[in-house]
């Protein structure tokens, strides 16, 4: 149990509300409770208090909650002072504990001596903001799950099977007199063989996790008129966008968050591209440039009438770098639906259909963004560039370095299996791969992690958590 001195912090939001909470946690915490309460305070028992300042006048009158150490969050004594939720009660009594001695806390700094405690792995404290954070209810539940351990569960077992592996290699290196015949036998490439299989659907896991907690931003791009507002309209479920029939209506950038299939989707409606002397309109289309540039997906509309018109429809793929990912988005279908080239690809309005088209990396998409009709369809295969379309609700939370670790380890166990392949001369060498993949299974769950990460990684947290 550690017996650092104490750090105290408020663990609400700023801002006024019903309760507001001042957290401390500390080696021993008797003389702070002393000073605060007035008394000891029962364990894990809520007692009303009425906090008092250096000369014993009341600041507020609350609620104390005491957690002894090592059955607490952070594994130290930790005491909670819950009292009215105004600005300027809870820095009177954040600096009152300050004044009995307590330090402010630094971002994140509860959840690091939890972790340091051993009340936490290091994935598990990561998820811990994750849960802050998240924004749908489906990225609560991929949060929960690295919370309460399963994430680091299924790394400890690919951990552990390959702990296992290399005492079977490196005894064969040790004792190769003995008679361990598993490496001829293959059964060390099985074995292997099933740590990459199952390492594969850890991956696929928290990809869909990664999906989850970053989201995706989607731009709405296409020549004036061809319905993006009314498109943004309909998927955010709002009128969030002017539509009239005057071409270059949006002069500006138009960001709304939206929510498909349990992930966070921020879509962005653009000023039509064309040409113009318009000086207002070309500063839009500029920040239509700056949109797609930082933009995971794009929604190219077109009017589904211009293949009948002839009128040419390349200049928005112009402006798309050639590897953002595009769907081809046909949008009034209801004013073409009679043409005999779109009855190719749609045999009703309440059915279109999805074509692939041979000479462009995109799909392709009927709808009509006034009615709803397709809206759908299109939905799905947003989801599916994304990556999730066959849903998310087993994913787990991950971090850019959880990916590079999962990678690395990937990588390493490749080369294990190529070196088995040569036999016995380069057993050295398949050992080694397992210990590298092994410390990079290790680095996820904080085994062995560098101090300057694990303050990169909790300077990211709120203050008070």
């Amino acid at each position: 149990m550690s017996q650092a001195p104490p750090i105290a912090a408020i663990a609400t939001p700023p801002g006024r509300g019903g309760i507001g909470i001042v957290r401390v946690s500390g080696g021993n915490l008797a003389p702070l409770i002393e000073g605060m309460a007035g008394r000891a305070l029962p364990p894990r028992v809520a007692t009303r208090i009425v906090f008092r300042d250096a000369h014993g006048a009341a600041i507020d009158d609350g609620i104390a909650l005491h957690f002894p150490a090592p059955h607490s969050y952070t594994g130290e004594d930790v005491v909670e002072w819950h009292g009215h939720g105004g600005v300027a009660v809870m820095r009177l009594l954040l600096a009152r504990c300050v004044e009995l001695g307590a330090r402010l806390a630094e971002p994140g700094e509860f959840t690091k001596r939890a972790f340091l405690n051993g009340k936490l792995d290091l994935a598990q404290a990561e998820s811990v903001a994750d849960v802050i954070e998240a924004s749908t209810a489906t990225a609560v539940r991929a949060a929960a799950r690295s919370l309460t351990g399963e994430f680091s569960r299924e790394v400890n077992a690919l951990r552990d099977a390959l702990v296992d592996l290399r005492m079977y290699a490196e005894a064969t290196l040790d004792f190769p007199d003995e008679d361990i015949e598993l490496l001829k036998e293959g059964d060390v490439a099985q074995r292997l063989a099933a740590i990459r299989e199952r390492l594969a659907r850890l991956l696929a896991r928290a990809r869909g996790g990664a999906l989850l907690r970053t989201g995706m931003t989607i731009v709405l791009v296409g020549a004036p008129n061809v319905g993006k507002s009314s498109l943004l309209n309909r998927l955010v479920g709002d009128d969030a966008a002017i539509v009239t029939p005057i071409p270059g209506t949006t002069r500006d950038t138009i960001e709304r968050p939206i929510e498909i299939g349990g992930v966070p989707l921020t879509v962005i409606d653009t000023a039509g591209l064309r040409h113009t002397d318009d000086e207002v309109e070309r500063h839009g289309i500029a920040r239509t440039r700056t949109a797609i540039g930082r933009a995971d997906l794009a929604l190219v509309l077109v009017d589904a009438r211009d293949d009948r018109r002839g009128v040419a429809t390349d200049t928005p793929f112009a402006e798309l770098p050639p590897t953002l990912p595009r769907i081809v988005v046909h949008n009034k279908c209801d004013l073409a639906f009679d043409d005999a080239h779109v009855e190719r690809y749609a045999a009703a309005l309440d059915e279109p259909q999805r074509a692939a088209d041979e000479t462009a990396e995109a799909t392709h998409v009927w709808l009509c963004a006034l009615t709803g009709h397709g809206v759908p369809l299109l939905e799905g295969e947003m989801l599916r560039i994304a990556g999730a379309s066959h849903g998310t609700e087993d994913a787990f939370f991950a971090r850019a370095r959880h990916f590079a670790a999962l990678a690395d380890a990937n990588a390493h166990l490749e080369q294990a299996a190529e070196q088995l392949r040569y036999g016995n001369a380069t057993l050295e060498l398949f050992a080694e791969e397992l210990r590298v993949a092994q410390t990079a299974f290790s680095a996820i769950t904080g085994e062995f992690t560098a101090d300057d990460l694990l303050g990169e990684i909790f300077s990211r947290f709120c203050i008070g958590k």
